[in-house]
């Protein structure tokens, strides 16, 4: 009798050897780490604390970043973690909350909403998970494509300079080492099929930084200052408060960021061949949950999953979560070791900028080809796409159109993808999921591929 060959392991599950492991978990860390601290730059600027304070704003960030994607990449039995190769990280989603909050109720009020919101996600997320189908790729691939859109000033920021006005601004000296490393991924993935492609972006980095050493555009003074170790501090600004607005405010953007979860789950899912099932939705759902709870005692702030890291898996086609398990347990380094963070930190915002371009594009790139899914003709899936670009772009293009609206609708249409989000489910829901349009598509199957998910919809049986 033949013995019995083991089972193939999918590609998400399988383990490379220790030291393209290493490499392409730092390669996430890289992408990610700048995008990750300008969240707690920002509140830090916007409520004047001090430098010390925002570094250590910065330290804990990376921390619960670090623990949350190591429980998305690996899991806690049936609890919690999708178990895909994400990579989780402060979302923008929260910042102009938490500031409204800090000027009205102070820091201690932001926290204590901020670990009441966290507590709310875990109780929501298993039902929350349930609402998968009315994610088809319609409404993720619409959200996913905003996502990369609306990111792509950020990463120009980050290469000409802040203010135009500045006589440094998009300087030769900024732009040569920008494009040098856009130069050295194009030709690597170009050139390399193997793992030298699978690291272009790591490369690149590491080339353009060696570039921008001569043209006095990389500065790692600040480094050595950093001390070697150190935790943050839980409840550093005190025993939390909970004031009844704030805590109704941070309960709102736990579901703006399950609803950005959800669609960038799904699109992992679908790069990957990796059916996801309500079960591993909510699980993932609720580490975002518990993301918000180690947030509101460690002073950081309520993960999303990283559209940078999305965009990176689709360049390379590595799907294994070991990858990405190995960049949250690197991601905890930084946290504790301060200097170390300082000294990556430090990388040059040109090089740093090129590398997020290109995988902001890419993250458009996959939204554009979810949409691919979706039947047009005959429908109105097009005027669902249409609306929903128009109302997520407008902020992005008229920054302070909102201003004058209160705060809490500030939360809704003043972020792009919050607002990309809501218009695309509610119009999806108006279109495919009242009766008058159900009657419709009975006698048009034309529609179906517009709310079909790509991935099992809940309750089919899990594909692990």
């Amino acid at each position: 009798m033949e013995n019995a060959r083991p089972p193939v392991r999918h590609p998400v599950d399988q383990r490379p050897a220790w030291g393209p492991l290493l490499l392409l978990g730092t390669q996430h860390v890289l992408v990610m780490y700048t995008g990750s601290l300008a969240v707690p730059l920002l509140f830090g600027a916007a409520t004047g604390l001090p430098h010390a304070t925002v570094t250590l704003l910065i330290d804990a960030d990376l921390l619960v970043a670090g623990v949350v994607t190591l429980l998305q990449s690996v899991g806690v039995g049936r609890v919690l973690g999708v178990r895909l190769p994400i990579v989780a990280g402060a979302g923008f989603s929260a910042a102009s909350p938490m500031i409204l909050i800090a000027q009205q109720y102070g820091m201690a009020a932001v926290y204590g909403a901020m670990l009441a919101g966290g507590v709310f996600g875990l109780l929501v997320a298993a039902p929350f998970a349930r609402l998968a189908r009315y994610f088809p790729p319609l409404v993720g691939g619409t959200v996913i494509t905003v996502i990369g859109l609306s990111l792509l000033g950020v990463g120009t920021q980050m290469v000409a300079g802040d203010d135009p006005s500045d006589p440094g601004y998009a300087a030769p000296e900024r732009l040569l080492p920008a494009g040098g490393v856009l130069a050295v991924i194009v030709v690597l993935m170009r050139l390399s099929r193997g793992f030298l492609g699978q690291v272009a972006v790591l490369v690149g980095m590491v080339a353009g930084t060696l570039a921008a050493i001569p043209l006095g555009q990389a500065d790692f003074s600040q480094a050595s200052g950093a001390s070697w170790l150190g935790l943050p501090e839980p409840f550093h600004f005190g025993a939390p408060q909970f004031p009844v607005a704030a805590v109704v405010s941070m309960c709102v953007v736990m579901l703006v960021i399950f609803t950005e979860s959800t669609a960038s789950m799904l699109a992992v899912a679908e790069m990957t061949d990796r059916p996801l099932t309500t079960g591993d939705l909510g699980r993932g759902l609720a580490a975002d949950g518990l993301s918000g709870v180690l947030a509101g005692a460690m002073n950081s702030f309520p993960d999303t999953v990283f559209a940078e890291n999305l965009g990176l898996v689709e360049m390379t086609r590595v799907r294994s979560r070991w990858v990405t398990a190995v960049a949250g347990a690197l991601l905890i380094v930084p946290g504790s070791v301060p200097r170390l963070g300082s000294l990556v930190a430090s990388l040059p915002d040109p090089v740093v900028g090129a590398a997020a371009l290109v995988m902001f594009a890419m993250v458009a790139g996959v939204g554009i080809r979810i949409l691919r899914h979706v039947a047009f003709d005959g429908t109105s899936n097009l005027l669902i796409v249409a609306v929903s670009l128009v109302a997520g772009m407008v902020p992005v293009t008229a920054p302070h159109i909102y201003d004058r609206l209160p705060a809490g609708a500030r939360i809704v249409v003043g972020s792009a993808i919050t607002c990309t989000a809501v218009c695309a489910f509610t119009l999806n829901l108006l279109f495919h999921h009242t009766p008058p349009r159900r009657r419709r598509t009975r006698e048009n199957p034309g529609d179906g591929p517009g709310t079909t998910p790509a991935t099992p919809l809940p309750g089919d049986r899990a594909a692990r």
